[in-house]
């Protein structure tokens, strides 16, 4: 909705600027996108509108500000995912809680799999983009926001244990940044998660051979065939990242971000990675079960 609460004054750049702003926003919410503010940054820039600079950048967040205080931009439009209040869930009545039940009534879907997929994804911008796919196969989403610390890496563990015990093999989808941090962090899941595993079979798991754990990392994004695929707009790679030099030695100085894809291409390339990995027809068995169980409890509103 667009809802003006002051008076601005406005260049024919700037207004131009807006026009082009809402033909992104409609184009992408007619496929049910919200845009973070860095994802609209990055269409521009694709598009030619403003060169790829962070002085640019604070000008499309100031100008975006502007034209939403003014009433030309949908407030609904652009997403702060960080900065959301939690509040306890209510219901005006039994009929509501009922209703609701039912629309989120799901199986486990991961269930019955030989394989247990988590979704892990360096920036948090990226989770309301995939959450569209990683709900629908039930697979967590990790937001790692640079290098997980080691409380996360432990709980992580903790999961992929149990889904060793339950006979599965784990996996880790992994979305990132194509510049030095982004690719060494494939590496640091992978060593760190193989020191949980490694550690606890040793000495906590007497009998349980290391090799019995199946444990890997698939990055499917952002690579270099991508890079050449969908030409996302380039950054200068941050020559204070103690991992530039050899980045710059085998790719030079430019880097990537993994937003700078379009939300279509990001959720194309996720869900083909959980379908060569899963079995469908389990998959498909559990869905048709909720719907069977999802008639029963609609059965239960008479009693209301």
């Amino acid at each position: 909705m667009k809802i003006k609460f002051r008076e601005i004054s406005l260049s024919k750049t700037n207004k131009k600027r807006l026009e082009i702003i809402n033909t992104i926003i409609e184009e992408y919410q007619k496929e049910g996108y919200v845009l973070t503010l860095r994802q609209l940054y990055y269409q521009l820039v694709s598009r030619d509108v403003i060169p790829n600079h962070q002085k640019e950048y604070k000008k499309i967040s100031h100008l975006l500000t502007e034209g939403r205080m003014a009433g030309f931009v949908d407030w609904d439009a652009i997403e702060d995912r960080l900065r959301k209040p939690s509040q306890p869930a209510s219901f005006s009545s039994p009929g509501e809680i009922l209703s609701a039940a039912i629309n989120q009534y799901q199986l486990p879907r991961q269930a019955g799999q030989k394989m247990y997929i988590e979704v892990w994804v360096e920036k948090d911008a990226l989770s309301g983009v995939l959450g569209r796919i990683t709900r629908k196969y039930h697979i967590p989403i990790m937001v790692n926001r640079g290098y997980s610390s080691v409380s996360a890496m432990y709980d992580s563990f903790q999961r992929f244990k149990s889904a060793q015990e339950n006979g599965q093999s784990i996996k880790i989808i992994y979305l990132g940044d194509y510049d030095p941090s982004g690719l060494d962090m494939i590496r640091d899941i992978t060593d760190r998660t193989n020191d949980f595993i490694f550690g606890d079979v040793t000495y906590n798991c007497p009998g349980i051979e290391f090799t019995d754990f199946n444990f890997s990392v698939e990055a499917i994004a952002l690579t270099m065939d991508q890079i050449r695929q969908y030409n996302p707009p380039p950054n200068m790679a941050k020559i204070t990242d103690t991992r530039s030099k050899d980045f710059i030695d085998k790719n030079g100085a430019q880097s990537w971000e993994v937003d700078a894809l379009k939300p279509e291409i990001l959720n194309s390339l996720l869900e083909n990675a959980i379908l060569k990995s899963i079995d469908f027809d389990a998959y498909q068995n559990i869905v048709d079960r909720e719907g069977s169980d999802r008639d029963k409890l609609k059965s239960l509103k008479q009693y209301l």
